[in-house]
């Protein structure tokens, strides 16, 4: 690969804010964008670790557009708006990434773009970092 692969996700903010779902780099590293749960257009929807596994799901679903999987996380960060809610979103992310142990950063922040959002995740991939 000798380009830059921008992945998108059909999602409707990506054409009102000019973003890509994910950026693949010619060194085999994948960013993710940030990634909440929605469900049905909605944002927000479940308790704090039902919305955890939701936003992976979405950034792990862009992953699989470049064959990639968990096995390839290299990095996860996670936005939560509330300090409550640290054990539920770190259960969330010890389920999905046990076997992997990426780095990982987790920062509480004032708010998301949707009061009903309570976290929102990032996550770097790499092509040649599977387990």
């Amino acid at each position: 690969m000798t380009e830059v692969k921008r992945i998108s996700s059909g999602g409707p903010w990506e054409d009102v804010i000019a973003y890509s779902r994910a950026v693949e780099l010619p060194n085999g590293m994948v960013l993710v964008s940030g990634c909440t749960s929605a469900l049905d257009g909605a944002a927000g929807h479940g308790n704090p670790y039902e919305q955890t596994v939701s936003a992976f799901g979405v950034a792990l679903k862009a992953l699989a557009q470049v064959g990639l999987g968990a096995e390839h996380v290299v990095r996860t960060r996670m936005y939560l708006t509330h300090a409550r809610d640290v054990d539920e979103v770190g259960r969330a992310h010890k389920e999905l990434f046990d076997a992997v142990r990426p780095a990982s950063t987790m920062v509480i922040v004032a708010g998301l773009v949707d009061p009903n959002l309570v976290v929102e995740v990032e996550v770097e991939a790499y092509r040649g970092g599977a387990a």
